[in-house]
């Protein structure tokens, strides 16, 4: 699996960070790990287990804390945390918390970004983590188009030609929103989340067999399209074939994995007269509901009283 990293450039712009000093060019400061830590422990003397990789978050307590040493050792604490040479080094609380003129002398020294923020800490934290896990995320391109149905997000899968884009461009008329057509970025932004996007150079182009491409931002409107969206559900659009034996109940949930992750699949035939879009939403409704807790499949056991039979009479 590749490593991935993102500039504090990017992170700034997106958490409105202010910096107060920066030793190179933001967009060539660079990011590669995912944890953000408060380094409280290693500022009192503990340095076992120290990352240094990670961002360093200094808030309220980790400030007091400096202001009752003596000069002396204020400056030995962190002179041996910028020593570290951290990815950034932030203070939160910027309104109340002025960064120590040792802080940017040091900074200055071994060439550590220092930034401040208006945010609590614990918003801090959980701001730059969020997006830390999307950006440097595990990932993956695969051939296909997610669109967002009813708010599941749903990943569709097909030879070329089948009708994907199609499919999708009919489901953008009936309201919904298309995330990415022909190229997918899948990120696993957790154990148990898959988020995908479209290509940042192909974002809103959709292919149209017979038109051409077209910007479906500029055709629908920005209400039409979404930049980035989980993944709920994959479809598989695949032409009919009379031997193989289609989900009918929907009693058993059938699962494909991407990057680790299982996400509920299904296999929707395509033969002439087949509304696709129609199918989608319903298939899109009925996953809902099966996260609810509903299965349409088991009530109708219930009320045939085969709750518990396998061979269902369908």
């Amino acid at each position: 699996m590749a490593d991935y990293s993102v500039s504090l450039k990017k992170l700034i712009d997106q958490t409105g960070m202010e910096v107060t000093y920066a030793p190179d060019d933001l967009q060539k400061c660079i990011v590669k790990s995912a944890e953000v830590n408060r380094p409280g422990l290693f500022l009192a003397g503990y340095y076992e287990y120290f990352d240094a990789t990670r961002i360093q978050i200094l808030g309220l307590a980790e400030m007091n804390f400096l202001s009752e040493q003596s000069t002396a050792i204020r400056r030995t604490a962190l002179e041996k945390l910028f020593s570290q040479k951290p990815s950034a080094v932030i203070i939160s609380r910027s309104q109340e918390l002025l960064p120590f003129p040792e802080m940017i002398e040091f900074a200055k020294k071994y060439k550590v970004p220092l930034l401040r923020s208006t945010e609590m800490t614990s918003t801090l934290l959980s701001n730059l983590i969020g997006i830390l896990n999307t950006e440097l995320a595990p990932r993956v391109t695969r051939h296909g188009v997610l669109v967002e149905v009813y708010g599941e997000g749903i990943l569709i899968y097909g030879d070329s030609g089948i009708g994907k884009s199609e499919t999708a461009i009919e489901l953008v008329k009936r309201g919904h929103r298309l995330v990415a057509d022909d190229a997918v970025e899948l990120r696993k932004v957790s154990n148990r989340s898959i988020v995908g996007r479209a290509p940042e150079n192909i974002r809103h182009f959709i292919e149209l067999r017979g038109i051409g491409i077209i910007n479906v931002a500029r055709v629908y409107g920005v209400g039409a399209v979404k930049v980035s969206e989980k993944i709920d559900l994959v479809v598989q659009l695949e032409h009919w074939d009379q031997s193989k034996n289609y989900q009918r109940t929907g009693l058993e949930t059938e699962t494909t994995e991407i990057l680790g992750v299982k996400i509920p699949c299904t296999a929707i035939p395509v033969m002439p007269g087949r509304n696709l879009a129609v199918i989608l939403e319903t298939a899109a409704i009925n996953n809902r509901q099966k996260k609810m807790g509903y299965n349409a499949a088991q009530e109708l056991l219930e009320r045939l009283g085969l709750e518990g039979n396998p061979d269902l009479p369908m």
